[in-house]
């Protein structure tokens, strides 16, 4: 049975238990969540909290449900039903959405990379009807803060997603202006690393998901050779 199909027989109590377990159980049916599938936690967590930062700037736009769609549009739609079900519930309004994103925590403890994954894709959820204001900065620092991030860390990922960071690549990197080739260099690597689909799914991301990861990886990638360049524009400027 895939990652969506099982959402709909989810018994949430079994193994997420709470606010999301209560969600997730209102569509609940006859399967049992084993406690290694992490891909059918992670898409609850995605589902859940974007219908919660749908509602992060008291409005809900047709745009933002179909961001919500894009993140998975590669879910199968005879089992979209599924993912519905659990959004409209979640979606109702914002309240509880600090609970959710305990849990989430909870479940993933440790596990930056997904963690900031989903992050990714509420910041998809988020822009997708303008600029990101600032209840929806507020939702997602509180959120981030929640996960376990620091605001240096938080700030790093926001400027992979605000068109007034994104031409900044060393803070899409986390290292201060002007940082040595070396530490650009490992900076890349680690964040590369970290947002590979492959190791996304080995950690429980679906490989449904994956298009958020692939177009992070491109934004890091094109901060580091933005970093290469500038650096080689220096190295000229010295010599002449």
């Amino acid at each position: 049975m895939t990652t969506w199909g099982k959402l709909a027989g989810a018994s949430a109590g079994y193994f997420v238990g709470g606010i999301i377990g209560a969600v997730v159980g209102a569509v609940a049916g006859h399967y049992v969540i084993d406690k290694d599938d992490e891909d059918v936690a992670f898409a609850i967590a995605l589902i859940a909290l974007s219908a919660k930062m749908s509602r992060a700037d008291g409005d809900f736009s047709e745009k933002e449900l179909k961001a919500f769609h894009e993140i998975l549009s590669e879910v199968p739609e005879k089992e979209l039903k599924n993912v519905i079900k659990i959004y409209n519930l979640a979606q109702q309004d914002i309240s509880g959405y600090e609970a959710y994103a305990e849990q989430i925590s909870k479940i993933f403890n440790g596990k930056f990379e997904i963690l900031e994954n989903v992050l990714d894709g509420l910041f998809h959820i988020a822009k997708s009807d303008g600029p990101v204001n600032k209840s929806e900065v507020f939702f997602l620092e509180n959120v981030a803060g929640i996960f376990g991030f620091t605001s240096a860390e938080f700030s790093r990922i926001k400027a992979s997603h605000m068109a007034s960071e994104i031409d900044d690549p060393w803070l899409i990197l986390g290292i201060n202006a002007g940082s040595s080739i070396e530490i650009a260099q490992k900076a890349w690597k680690d964040l590369a690393s970290q947002n590979h689909p492959d190791k996304l799914i080995a950690n429980g991301v679906p490989k449904e998901l994956l298009g958020m990861a692939n177009e992070k990886l491109a934004i890091i990638n094109g901060a580091y050779d933005k970093i290469l360049k500038a650096h080689k524009i220096r190295a000229g400027t010295k010599e002449n």
